[in-house]
C-alpha cells in the first residue's frame, strides 16, 4: 500500500501551510510534518512543550478550522458538544464554527439530482428554484414542487465533498496518532478514539438516508404530541446525496422580534420546545441533539417545528434509567445517589479514588446549595457532574454527552424566548414521573423480567461455555492471564520478609556453629591440619564465606 503521506502529500501541505499561517508551526514541527513544506526542521519553534497558549488561542484554532474547509469545520462543531472533554474557552470559540459558504451552481445541483433519481429534474418537480433558501459546507437546500403539487425542500450535495471528508478524516486519524507519539496531552485526552468518534459522526451527516431515518423515527415518537410537528419525507426521492422533504414554513424561535411581532405566547413557545426536549430525552430515549434556534421554529397555530436531523443521540432503557437516576438525584442534591448513578452510566477505572469523587460531587451539591431549584440550570449541572467523571477517567458513553449539550442549548433557546422562564419548573414534573415510573410496582415487574430474560440467556449459554472449556482441557493445559492489582509490589513485600528471614536464620546458625567450633577447638588433636590450618578454622572460613555471600546477594537484590 502506499503510505497515507504520499498518498495525499498535497493535501498534508496545504495543511501544514495553514496551521503555520495560524501560528502552530511547533506543532507542524512535532507532528513531523515539516519535511511536506521543504523546509528543515530547525525554521519551526519546536520543545518539549508547546508555547504558552495566548488569549487569541481559541480563537485563532476556530479560524483554522475554518480555513481547513468541510471535514475540519464538522468535526469542529461535533468537539463542541464535548464540554466534558475541551476547556470552556475552546468550546464557546467552537460553537462559533460557520459552515456558511457561497453555493454551488444550479447546474451542478441539478446534475447531481438527476444522476442520483436517474431521470431528468422536469421528470420527478414541477418547479426547481435555482436560488437556494440556505447553503452550507456539506450541502445547500432549494424550494420545489413536485409534480404532485406537493411543496418540498431538496437537499443536495456539494460535488466532490464525499472524497474531500474522506480524506481529510483519514489525515486527521493520522495526525491524531502522531500528536499521541509526540504530545502527552495528546495522550492523556485520548485524541484517536475522540478523533474516531467525531469522525464516525461527520460520516453519518454525509449520508442524508441516515438523516431521514432520524426525521421518520422522531416523527414517530412525537405522533402522539400535539405541540410538536416533524417534516414529511419523501422517500422516492432520497438517496445518499439528495434528501426531499416537506417543505415547512415557520418562524424561527431565534427571532424573537418577528415572533411576538407575529402574536406568539413567547413563554408558551419556550414551555413547548422544553417539554418536547424532555420527552425526547426522558421518555423515548431518541432525541434531537442540536436544537438551537436555527433549527426549531414556530408554526402559525403555536406548534414547534423540528429541522435537520443529521445529529440526533439515542439512550438505551439502561442508559435512560441511569440518567433518571442522575436527574432525580440533582433534584434531591443528594451526593451519594449522584456518585452511584454516575458510577452505573460510565465504566470505571480499577483504581478510582471513590472518596475524591465523593468529595468532589460535595463540592458542586456546595455551588448550587443556596440556589434555589427553579433557577438551578440542569444542563450545566449535567456538564460539571461529567467533567467530574472525566477528571476521575470514568468513561461516560457518548450518547449520555450529548444530553448535557442538548440540555445546554434548549435553555439558552427558552431564555432567549422569556428571560423569566425556568427551565426546571417543566423538568420537575418530568422528574416527578420518572420517580412514579421508578417506584411503580408495574414497572419494578419489567425491570424483574428483563433481569430473569439476561438469566435465562445465561443459563442457555453456560453449557456451552463449560463444553468449550472442557474440549479445551482435553487438547491440552489452559493458560490463564490473570491481572491483580498490586501484585507485584505484593510479591515484593514476600521477598523482602523471605531474605530477612533467611539472613535471621543464618545468624542463628553461624552463632550455633561458632560455638560448636569453640567446643571442637577444645577437644581436637591440633595436628591434624588441614593444608596447614586445622581444620575447625577451615569450616569457620567457608561458614563466615557463606554468610557474606548471602548478605551480598540480598543487598544486592534491593529487597530486604
Amino acid at each position: 500500500m502506499v503510505p497515507r503521506k504520499v498518498r495525499h502529500f498535497n493535501r498534508y501541505r496545504t495543511i501544514a501551510q495553514i496551521l503555520v499561517r495560524n501560528g502552530f508551526a511547533w506543532l507542524v514541527a512535532r507532528l513531523g510534518l515539516h519535511d511536506v513544506l521543504r523546509l528543515p526542521g530547525k525554521w519551526f519553534a519546536s520543545g518539549d512543550n508547546p508555547p504558552t497558549p495566548r488569549p487569541s488561542m481559541p480563537r485563532r484554532v476556530r479560524r483554522m478550522l475554518e480555513e481547513l474547509g468541510p471535514a475540519f469545520i464538522k468535526v469542529g462543531q461535533v468537539a463542541s458538544l464535548r464540554r466534558d472533554l475541551l476547556p470552556e474557552p475552546l468550546i464557546l470559540e467552537l460553537e462559533k464554527l460557520q459552515d456558511q459558504v457561497p453555493p454551488f451552481s444550479f447546474a451542478d445541483a441539478k446534475a447531481i439530482v438527476e444522476d442520483e433519481l436517474s431521470c431528468p429534474l422536469e421528470d420527478v418537480f414541477a418547479m426547481f428554484e435555482a436560488e437556494p433558501v440556505a447553503a452550507a459546507s456539506l450541502g445547500q437546500v432549494h424550494r420545489a414542487v413536485l409534480r404532485s403539487g406537493e411543496v418540498v425542500a431538496v437537499k443536495v450535495q456539494r460535488p466532490g465533498v464525499q472524497q474531500q471528508v474522506r480524506v481529510d478524516l483519514e489525515i486527521l486519524a493520522d495526525l491524531a496518532w502522531r500528536a499521541e507519539r509526540h504530545l502527552s496531552v495528546a495522550k492523556h485526552y485520548r485524541v484517536s478514539d475522540m478523533v474516531e468518534e467525531l469522525s464516525r459522526t461527520v460520516l453519518q451527516e454525509l449520508d442524508y438516508r441516515a438523516e431521514a431515518r432520524n426525521c421518520e423515527r422522531i416523527a414517530r415518537e412525537s405522533r402522539g404530541n400535539p405541540e410538536v410537528y416533524i417534516p414529511k419525507v419523501y422517500w422516492s426521492y432520497t438517496t445518499s446525496r439528495v434528501l426531499v422533504m416537506e417543505y415547512v414554513q415557520g418562524t424561527k424561535l431565534g427571532d424573537v422580534a418577528k415572533l411576538r411581532e407575529q402574536g406568539f405566547d413567547l413563554s408558551e413557545l419556550a414551555a413547548r420546545a422544553s417539554r418536547a426536549v424532555f420527552e425526547q430525552l426522558l421518555i423515548r430515549g431518541f432525541f434531537h441533539a442540536d436544537p438551537h434556534p436555527g433549527n426549531l421554529a414556530a408554526l402559525p397555530d403555536g406548534r414547534i417545528l423540528f429541522l435537520d436531523f443529521g445529529m440526533v443521540g439515542r439512550l438505551t432503557p439502561e442508559m435512560r434509567d441511569h440518567l433518571t437516576s442522575l436527574v432525580i438525584a440533582l433534584m434531591r442534591r443528594n451526593t451519594d445517589q449522584i456518585v452511584r448513578a454516575l458510577t452505573r452510566m460510565g465504566v470505571v477505572p480499577p483504581d478510582v479514588d471513590m472518596v475524591k469523587v465523593r468529595r468532589d460531587i460535595d463540592d458542586l451539591r456546595e455551588k448550587y446549595y443556596d440556589v434555589p431549584l427553579s433557577e438551578v440550570s440542569l444542563g450545566e449541572s449535567v456538564k460539571d457532574i461529567f467533567t467530574v467523571a472525566y477528571k476521575h477517567r470514568i468513561e461516560i458513553p457518548a450518547d449520555l454527552t450529548l444530553v448535557g449539550k442538548t440540555l445546554l442549548t434548549i435553555e439558552g433557546v427558552v431564555e432567549n424566548l422569556d428571560e423569566s422562564f425556568r427551565i426546571m419548573d417543566i423538568a420537575e414534573p418530568f422528574g416527578r414521573r420518572l420517580l412514579w415510573e421508578r417506584t411503580n410496582p408495574a414497572a419494578a415487574a419489567r425491570r424483574l423480567l428483563r433481569g430473569a430474560g439476561v438469566l435465562s440467556e445465561w443459563a442457555v449459554e453456560l453449557p456451552r461455555v463449560l463444553q468449550d472449556v472442557l474440549q479445551q482441557l482435553r487438547r491440552g493445559p489452559i493458560e490463564l492471564n490473570l491481572r491483580v492489582p498490586e501484585l507485584e509490589q505484593v510479591l515484593r513485600n514476600l521477598d523482602r520478609i523471605g531474605n530477612r528471614l533467611s539472613f535471621s536464620l543464618m545468624v542463628l546458625a553461624i552463632s550455633i556453629l561458632v560455638a560448636a567450633w569453640m567446643i571442637a577447638s577444645s577437644l581436637t588433636d591440633p595436628k591434624l591440619p588441614v593444608l596447614g590450618v586445622p581444620a575447625t578454622d577451615v569450616g569457620l572460613i567457608l561458614i563466615f564465606a557463606m554468610l557474606v555471600w548471602l548478605i551480598w546477594s540480598i543487598l544486592r537484590s534491593g529487597r530486604f
